[in-house]
């Protein structure tokens, strides 16, 4: 797993936005009337494209899926964004990675202009050689895309070199569809089971172990 280019996804694996996120989902279904039993029961909208969840979650048709994502923005924007904490260990990990001289990017079906905001917040901006996510009119939004798009803004023509790693099965599908490997992190939102059953090569319990993983164990 020596690779040289790492495409990380962004919520629950470099970050756990439980609260934000589910906030923010919370937000948009009030506004139809929709009081959800607790945030708890929202944590299924972390990670794949909003208009699929709230299609799949909800049985919103697809008109008013893509407008629950206006209403979800109203809160996320502001306050959800931020409502949201770094894994332990994860700079530690990226820092020890650049050392090495790897090429980071992060690959998100969060839209890239709050995904750039997230890793300024936190500072983790300066370990990132590209930041790539969905387009804020949702055209790139599914992961297979967005991990195109990073690969085509590194200039990465030879995968072999580069793996992804993320927590949900469409990080594994994404990265399948663009002949990549992918690591599944289980610290995150996705099971083991999801992880393996998509085809992930191999699955870290923490992110030490991820370290270990990326970097070798001697490392």
């Amino acid at each position: 797993m020596k690779a040289t280019y790492i495409l990380f996804d962004l919520d629950g694996t470099l970050t756990d936005p439980m609260v934000g996120i589910t906030k923010s989902v919370r937000h948009a279904l009030r506004a139809y009337g929709i009081d959800p039993p607790g945030l708890e029961a929202l944590c299924p909208f972390i990670g794949p494209p909003l208009k699929d969840s709230f299609m799949k979650y909800c049985g919103f048709p697809e008109a008013r899926a893509e407008e629950a994502i206006g209403k979800y923005r109203e809160y996320f924007a502001e306050t959800g964004i931020f409502e949201n904490q770094v894994y332990d260990g994860v700079e530690d990990m990226l820092r020890r990675l650049k050392a090495k001289g790897k090429t980071l990017l992060v690959a998100t079906s969060k839209p890239e202009e709050f995904a750039r905001r997230i890793l300024e917040h936190f500072h983790l901006d300066r370990y990132f050689d590209y930041v790539c996510g969905a387009s804020m009119d949702e055209k790139r939004v599914k992961k297979g895309d967005v991990i195109a798009y990073a690969l085509e803004t590194a200039g990465v023509r030879d995968v072999t070199g580069a793996v992804m790693v993320g927590d949900r099965e469409h990080d594994v599908i994404g990265a399948r569809e663009n002949h990549m490997d992918c690591i599944g992190v289980l610290f995150g939102y996705g099971s083991r089971e999801e992880l393996e059953d998509a085809g992930a090569a191999v699955t870290a319990a923490s992110v030490e172990e991820l370290a270990e993983l990326l970097l070798g164990q001697n490392d």
